[in-house]
């Protein structure tokens, strides 16, 4: 079986990070602000162009008719959307983006002032960071908890449809699933992430092969 983890295309929150949706004081309560996240932002021009280049990426990494999952997030909708036109997304929340909770969309001024217990963690240990609120969890536990699940569900499949799979999702559930499929700490990859994360449409092949995933390339978009 082959796996095509892929980074959503480039979207709104992207592109305007520091201008847009990050407003201090926010203007929006926790559970509205993350509702936008999930419901709202979708793609930009580029993320469009993005998604038209996955086409023939995935294609060339994984086969045709691939089996394809997206998390519940509009950015990651639309990019399965356009890249896999023909293909009906199994839509699952073990991919979903990692849940800020009532941080979601706080600048981290706010976030330290508002809820200053946290703000070490935050600062220091952001994978052990549980943020704030109802549904608020950390990349470490709560995100690798779903993670795993997912993985479990492909190991289960590759016995009885060995076709190749697409995964459409965040940056976050990235950073989870290769601790996972690579079997690394994810603590090692979050500092490789401070350097260079996944980008936008960006994929990650891995092969499985006797009950372990191994790593069988890259690719990503020079649009």
């Amino acid at each position: 079986m082959l796996v095509a983890v892929c980074r959503h295309a480039e979207s709104t929150e992207n592109a305007t990070k520091n201008t847009g949706f990050y407003q201090d004081p926010r203007p929006w309560t926790g559970p509205a602000a993350h509702a936008l996240s999930r419901d709202l932002v979708g793609l930009t021009p580029r993320g469009f162009r993005q998604s038209v280049w996955l086409r023939g990426a995935l294609t060339e990494l994984v086969g045709p008719h691939p089996a394809l999952y997206s998390s519940q997030y509009r950015r990651a909708l639309d990019t399965a959307a356009l890249a896999l036109p023909d293909r009906a997304p199994d839509v699952t929340p073990l991919l979903n983006e990692q849940h800020y909770a009532e941080a979601t969309y706080m600048t981290k001024r706010e976030l330290f002032a508002t809820f200053p217990d946290g703000a070490e963690d935050r600062r220091s240990r952001k994978h052990l960071w549980t943020p704030p609120g109802p549904g608020g969890e950390s990349l470490a536990v709560g995100v690798l908890q779903r993670v795993c699940a997912f993985v479990d569900q492909l190991r289960a499949a590759a016995a009885s449809t060995p076709q190749g799979v697409v995964a459409v999702t965040h940056h976050t559930a990235i950073l989870a699933l290769r601790s996972v499929l690579e079997e690394r700490e994810v603590t090692e990859l979050v500092e490789e992430a401070r350097l260079r994360k996944t980008p936008n449409a960006g994929v990650l092949l891995y092969e499985l092969r006797e009950g372990r995933f191994h790593a069988a390339g890259t690719a990503e978009p020079d649009c």
